[in-house]
């Protein structure tokens, strides 16, 4: 076989979608060949084909930055993996460990799927450093699902606000970056309120939400009577905007927010006042690097955490994949590129 099937835009918009066939790449050196079982989708990834977002995009060009695979050829000098092996992507590959690279003039935005071609092929080759090893307790339907949402969530919560048993957390939001966070914070023994429409109170509370608070309600309040008026030691901001605000006045003071999503605006907006007077930190939050993402894939493996994935399509039903992604999910949504 030299051909593989490979979804590429070669102009800004949705409807430039096409799945392709191509030849099957060959690893150069230090690469090795990925066989890509299932990618995972990021609304990022939406973005990126519909607006391109800013980004220096080569067409034809490949969205998608999550995934789980098994590696089938190595390049010369490869020598991290061997053959069979089963590896995730790293969604910011330059970002080994350590502080992020990057300017204060220009901070760095180097990801797969964006800057660098993406994984929606049947077939990668990329360098070897830009993989870690799968957990071994997952189906690759569920690893893939780590590389964003499931890094994101570990690294604000974990490598930077530090969470602890005793801990509250607020979760205001079911998507993917959301329950993982859910679940990492319950592993460190913290409570955990979550915030989000009333269908989904039954499966957040079957993840371990200790409370549940209906979005379209008096949100703010509710947390301040669930807390005892002490307020959310950790949020967990996936919304961003103006939620932001919101998020800073039921902080306990001396908390930390970790400001992660957009969905309500890339322009943040929080009180002054609050922030001065309860000490609060904002940790700014772009996925993590790859060494994080292997403590994370050892947390996995050691604590039993399970991915919540809403639903999985084929390689060749990404559009319907992705108007799914615009309904809201319930945790992540999968593509099976090669089960």
């Amino acid at each position: 076989m030299t051909t593989m099937k490979r979804w590429e835009i070669d102009a800004i918009g949705k409807q430039s979608l096409r799945l392709n066939d191509v030849g099957i790449p060959r690893p150069g050196l230090r690469e090795v060949l990925v066989r890509v079982n299932a990618v995972a989708l990021n609304y990022r990834d939406k973005m990126v084909v519909e607006t391109g977002r800013g980004l220096p995009l080569t067409f034809p060009f490949t969205p998608g930055s999550d995934l789980a695979g098994e590696v089938v050829a190595l390049g010369e000098g490869a020598s991290r993996f061997g053959l069979g092996m089963k590896v995730i992507s790293t969604p910011t590959p330059d970002w080994i460990d350590g502080l992020r690279a990057g300017t204060a003039r220009t901070p760095a935005y180097q990801t797969l799927g964006g800057f660098y071609p993406g994984v929606l092929a049947e077939y990668v080759a990329m360098p070897e450093e830009w993989f870690a090893p799968s957990p071994e307790t997952l189906e690759p339907w569920q690893a893939c699902t780590l590389p964003v949402a499931g890094l994101t969530a570990w690294f604000a919560l974990v490598e930077r606000a530090g969470v602890q048993a005793g801990d509250t957390v607020l979760i205001p939001s079911t998507g993917g970056v959301a329950l993982f966070g859910l679940q990492i914070a319950k592993a460190n023994g913290a409570r955990v309120i979550v915030c989000g429409q009333p269908e989904y109170e039954a499966r957040a509370k079957a993840l371990g939400a200790d409370h549940f608070i209906d979005a379209g309600s008096d949100w703010a309040e509710a947390v301040y009577t669930l807390t005892s008026e002490r307020g959310a030691d950790i949020v967990l901001e996936v919304i961003g905007g103006k939620h932001l605000g919101r998020s800073v006045q039921v902080t306990a003071v001396g908390g930390r927010v970790c400001q992660i999503g957009a969905l309500d605006g890339w322009d943040i907006q929080a009180p002054a006042m609050p922030l001065m007077l309860k000490d609060i930190t904002i940790h700014g939050i772009g996925t993590g690097s790859r060494r994080a993402l292997e403590r994370l894939v050892r947390a996995v493996d050691r604590t039993g955490i399970k991915p919540v994935v809403d639903s999985r399509y084929p390689l060749a039903d990404l559009p319907a994949a992705f108007d799914r992604l615009d309904r809201g999910p319930f945790g992540k949504i999968v593509i099976d590129v090669m089960p």
